[in-house]
């Protein structure tokens, strides 16, 4: 029914910075909120941030002031742009959508991108 697609990642220095993009591709949904989850080798998945389709926002302590997430709902995309980035932010960063057939409403998931933080 729908299915993520995320891209941006890769290795980069301390305190550089990358944007995610995650599309989401189907037939007969609306998405609802989308956001970024990271999972670190040997780590429980844990949320980095969220938007609503209004576009109100929420963050993980760890990530505020140096993300910022957006999204397009026309073409139901969702973006994580990440400055300054830490070693401590290397992890699989994953896609999640909230999708609404009528009045029922599922949770997608995309297969994540891998962002690395090294010297």
């Amino acid at each position: 029914q729908v299915q993520l697609l995320e891209s941006g990642g890769g290795l980069v220095q301390p305190g550089g910075s990358l944007r995610l993009s995650c599309s989401a591709s189907g037939s007969d949904f609306s998405i609802n909120v989308m956001g970024w989850y990271r999972q670190a080798p040997g780590e429980q998945r844990r949320l980095v941030a969220i938007i609503s389709r209004g576009g109100s926002t929420n963050y993980a302590a760890s990530v505020k002031g140096r993300f910022a997430i957006s999204r397009d709902n026309a073409k139901n995309t969702v973006y994580l742009q990440m400055n300054s980035l830490k070693p401590e932010d290397t992890a699989v960063y994953v896609c999640n959508a909230g999708a609404t057939y009528g009045a029922a409403l599922y949770s997608y998931w995309g297969q994540g991108t891998q962002v690395t933080v090294s010297s």
